[in-house]
């Protein structure tokens, strides 16, 4: 219960700082956007409709449409993104910032917007429209959230030259690109993993200090020295960046000779990680 108030704190909030990126920075400045937002802005440039009903509307259809390829609880934390993007986007539709430089409101502009859909993605939510393709793409295709997002955003982006002008479309792909770099921080984490593997004659000493010092699991691969034909047992362990200095002390007072490899880690799924099936 205590994590299902926690991931609905962290949606309302990420819903707010995405309101705030178009009502601060895209629309004051007439750039585009991806998705249904874009479209909910092309049609305020044209007609003046509300961007909060708008989005309310064109959202609630695409879930209705798209539900059957998301599970329960991304379905309810979609339902609580898409009313909350819609509220805010209602109570800070008059609130502005003090800014004409077009560039920085675009660097703003992709930084607001990509924290905010990164914090909703990363508890397992979506902001409906192109997000829930972006998600089925990854789930059934395996590709990237923020990438496949991009992609869908810059259909809907592109669409809109005829309505914002050059200038504009090209500052709102900076803008989007930002966004994307900045939701693929979010989601990913702070804290990337790191899978390490360990070369040393003193192994057992190593795994079993990984196991009772650190908690961590250790895998056992067997291989051979091409030169010396000798087989030798290679240790791999994967951990977080913060863990990564504990785990060089302990190798380091096992065996001061033992040669490491690190290597960066997107994704970690399993016991002691995130549950694959998610």
């Amino acid at each position: 219960m205590k994590k299902r108030i926690m991931d609905v704190i962290t949606i309302m909030v990420g819903a707010l700082i995405f309101a705030l990126a178009i009502n601060l920075f895209v629309i004051p400045n007439e750039f585009g956007e991806g998705g249904v937002t874009g479209i909910t802005i092309i049609l305020y440039y044209v007609f003046g409709w509300a961007p909060w009903l708008m989005s309310l509307i064109f959202n609630s259809f695409l879930l209705i449409v798209g539900y059957r390829f998301l599970d329960r609880q991304t379905v309810i934390y979609t339902i609580a993104a898409v009313l909350f993007h819609s509220l805010f986007l209602h109570l800070t539709a008059d609130w502005s910032i003090q800014s004409d430089e077009l560039i920085v409101n675009a660097l703003f502009g992709g930084l607001f917007g990509g924290a905010g859909i990164g914090l909703i993605i990363r508890v397992g939510g979506t902001t409906a429209g192109t997000t829930i393709l972006a998600r089925i793409a990854n789930k059934y295709l395996d590709w990237n959230i923020s990438y496949a997002l991009l992609f869908f955003d810059l259909i809907v982006a592109f669409s809109s030259y005829f309505i914002i002008g050059a200038e504009a479309l090209m500052l709102t792909i900076v803008m989007l690109y930002i966004g994307t770099k900045v939701m693929d921080f979010i989601i990913e984490g702070v804290n990337p993993k790191k899978a390490v593997t360990i070369i040393s004659k003193e192994q057992g000493k190593i795994a079993e200090q990984v196991n009772v010092v650190m908690d961590r699991g250790v895998t056992v691969i067997y291989g051979r020295g091409h030169y010396t034909k000798t087989p030798q047992e290679i240790l791999y362990i994967v951990i977080s960046k913060q863990e990564l200095s504990q785990l060089k002390k302990i190798v380091k007072t096992c065996d001061k000779n033992a040669f490491i490899t690190i290597h960066d880690v997107r994704d970690v799924f399993g016991e002691g990680f995130i549950d694959i099936s998610k």
